[in-house]
Order: structure tokens, then sequence, then C-alpha cells
């Protein structure tokens, strides 16, 4: 990993130590995070780029060919559907760089991890 990777402080260190194509990918997933989430903190973690809220809600990073998504969804069937081609073998997503990036189903799986997260959270009836 890239030094400069390693060394980010901040979601905004870490996207601008990114290529200039990938960047503009990742200040958009921020912002629908953001959108989704908006009680979300944001945070380095892993050394990527991670929203917390009352536990890791999403991490997500560059990489050469691809942007990463680290999340276990679960629950949503229709969303577990149409995510199966971007999964990898431990729930992870990996959306390939050659391909339009699938904004409106990252916004959906924020959306389900701001629902898993809430019903974890004490005090919830849908535990």
């Amino acid at each position: 990993m890239d030094s400069k990777l390693a060394a980010a402080a901040s979601i905004d260190d870490y996207i601008a130590a990114q290529a200039s194509a990938v960047q503009p990918i990742l200040q958009r997933i921020r912002a629908i995070a953001r959108e989704e989430a908006p009680q979300a903190e944001e945070a380095i973690s892993y050394r990527m780029p991670a929203l917390m809220q009352g536990g890791a809600l999403l991490y997500f990073a560059a990489f050469n060919k691809h942007i990463g998504v680290y999340t276990p969804v679960r629950g949503d069937a229709a969303l577990l559907r149409a995510l199966a081609p971007y999964r990898g073998e431990k729930g992870n997503l990996s959306f390939p760089l050659t391909e339009a990036m699938p904004y409106a189903l990252i916004r959906r799986v924020v959306r389900q991890r701001v629902k898993e997260m809430a019903a974890k959270a004490p005090g919830s009836r849908t535990k």
C-alpha cells in the first residue's frame, strides 16, 4: 500500500492521495453515505475511509481496478440478489472501474446498513 495512503489522517486526505480519475467516484460514494447516514462519524479505519454509526456502517477504498465497499449486508433478499455480481467471498463488494459505478445500488447498501445498525442499537424494538 502506498505510504501516502497509510498516513491519511482523514477521508479528505485519503481521497486526495488517490488518482485524479478515482477521486470523483470516492467523493460521490462519500456524499451518498453522508446523505443516507447524516449522523455517522467519519474515520480512517484499516487505512480506509469509514463511516461509524453504532459500529462500522461502511468502509470504502480505491484499488487499481476496482472500488471496494466493505459492509456485511443482510436481510434484504432483493438487494442481495442485485449485489451478487459484485460480492466477494467474504461479502465484500468490488465495483470494477471499467464499468459505470452503480451509485443507486451503493445508496441502497447504505440505507440497508443504516436499518441494520438501528435495529442493533440499544433500546431498539426491532432487535
